[in-house]
């Protein structure tokens, strides 16, 4: 359960305990982007957000209206190993993976 409010940046479940229309299969994994500060009821929340696939990337930006209590984080999406720069390799030592396989 996320003990705070959410921040940007910050990887949640959304399922039935934030929201009954997040049920069973319609559960979703959200990046929050933004937090929306306009009131609402007690103990729920606005978020902004794009809904991650299993692999991590983004497959659509949603608005979602979630109880705060019902939000757990997510665990970070397991990318292809060396697909970005920044981990010990120069850009041009990256190998890119060709579309036509």
């Amino acid at each position: 359960m996320v003990t705070a409010r959410p921040s940007p940046g910050d990887l949640l479940v959304i399922d039935g305990r934030a929201s009954v229309q997040f049920a069973g299969d319609r559960a979703l994994t959200l990046r929050v982007v933004s937090v929306c500060d306009r009131p609402t009821y007690e103990g729920w929340v606005w978020l902004t957000g794009y809904v991650l696939n299993r692999r991590g990337n983004a497959t659509a930006k949603r608005e979602v209206f979630v109880q705060l209590a019902g939000l757990h984080p997510a665990p970070e999406p397991v990318t292809e190993r060396g697909a970005t720069p920044g981990r010990g390799r120069s850009p041009d030592q990256v190998r890119v993976r060709s579309a036509s396989r």
